[in-house]
């Protein structure tokens, strides 16, 4: 495996002055509370490949503040993210590879992965609209996870650079791709804002009635890779109900109050604090958290989701969404089989997701909100991680 920030071919530095006027630069700087440094990006020659017929490459996002992010069109896949810590150095709070080669090979499907058309599992791989069946390719024991055998992680968007903080992808998914009806037209944009905010915003429209679910699935740890555990991140959700699960992870139909349960993050809590309750048939289930959580505030354009803090970091991400949901999955599933861009393993929770979302399989469960788009109707759902320092 590449290791990564070790041997570069082209490092990127970013300035806290805002120097738009140097994108062509192969290396700047950036100054911190008390010096200057550099922030060393991944190789982007290693990103550069052909899969499919379509050229994949490395972008990268800045704003005034230094805050930096790194992209790749494999996927639509965020491969780093430096934010500042408590101390003004600058940290790597995104876990992922140093190459599409290495994306390509890993045990684990979607680090830092644009996923579509459907975030999360839907059941037996199956589902109908106005009364015709659609059948996918289940990928996760006898259900579909994130968009079947392959999803918008595993394609090569086109991308779009209009300036220094922000990438546009565009995919275009074919009529019955995935065994999902309709030519699905989807255009997601990131950008790095001077609010140091990491933003997401999705768009679609189809030509025949459809089901869709986007997300991002990037893997963080606020204490940067090869920090070890997540379980003492401090995590707060602000969700009174999450949707209890069968042993395959689909929804029960159901919410449950959190209340008195290890899914209650209502208070600030460390991850780990109960994730090991051998008494709790959920986390049984899960291996630990592998849960939607139903978002208060349900009447809000934009509703504050969830806060972390890395405890070694003092790093504090704030999410902010429209969508209903929110799934957290603490890491359960790592197994240490895959090297990090920086030298680490993918070890058990060392990484957590917090992925925006509707329902879990919606399209069968006629009482979650509807993740149907109809012709004419446009798909649209923004969601943003806030990034500030906890001294």
């Amino acid at each position: 495996m590449t290791k990564l920030f070790t041997t570069l071919f082209a490092t990127v530095l970013i300035s806290s002055c805002g120097d738009n006027n140097n994108t062509n630069k192969t290396s700047t700087s950036t100054s911190d509370s008390t010096s200057t440094m550099k922030i060393s990006l991944t190789d982007k020659k290693a990103f550069q490949d052909t899969i499919d017929g379509k050229m994949t490459d490395l972008y990268i996002l800045k704003n005034t503040n230094g805050i930096t992010a790194a992209i790749t069109n494999y996927g639509g896949r965020l491969v780093s993210l430096f934010v500042p810590d408590k101390n003004g150095k600058f940290t790597d709070v995104v876990v992922g590879f140093g190459s599409v080669q290495d994306y390509i090979k890993s045990t684990e499907a979607y680090f830092g992965a644009t996923i579509g058309r459907f975030g999360n599992r839907i059941a037996k791989g199956k589902f109908s609209l106005d009364g015709k069946q659609y059948t996918l390719f289940t990928n996760n024991g006898p259900n579909t996870l994130h968009g079947g055998k392959k999803g918008f992680g595993d394609v090569v968007w086109d991308a779009t650079q209009p300036n220094d903080s922000t990438l546009e992808l565009r995919y275009i998914s074919k009529d019955m791709e995935e065994g999902f009806p309709g030519n699905l037209d989807v255009k997601v944009t990131y950008t790095i804002t001077n609010n140091n905010e990491f933003k997401c915003d999705y768009l679609a429209t189809t030509d025949k009635k459809t089901v869709v679910n986007l997300t991002n699935h990037a893997f963080y740890n606020l204490n940067g890779e090869g920090s070890g555990t997540i379980n003492n991140h401090i995590l707060q959700i602000n969700a009174d109900f999450y949707t209890p699960v069968d042993s395959t992870l689909i929804p029960l139909g159901k919410n449950e109050a959190v209340q008195s349960t290890p899914f209650d993050f209502t208070k600030p809590t460390a991850i780990g604090a109960r994730v090991n309750d051998s008494a709790n048939q959920q986390l049984k289930y899960g291996k630990g958290y592998d849960h939607n959580f139903v978002l208060n505030d349900k009447t809000a354009a934009m509703k504050q989701a969830a806060t972390i803090s890395g405890d070694q970091s003092g790093i504090q991400m704030t999410v902010f969404t429209q969508e209903p949901g929110l799934q957290f999955y603490g890491g359960n599933f790592m197994q240490s089989k895959n090297t990090f861009k920086g030298g680490s393993k993918d070890d058990f929770r060392t990484a957590f997701c917090l992925e925006t979302q509707h329902f879990p399989d919606s399209p069968n469960q006629p009482g979650f909100p509807s993740t149907v788009l109809e012709p004419g109707q446009t798909y649209k759902t923004s969601t943003f991680y806030r990034f500030t320092v906890i001294k």
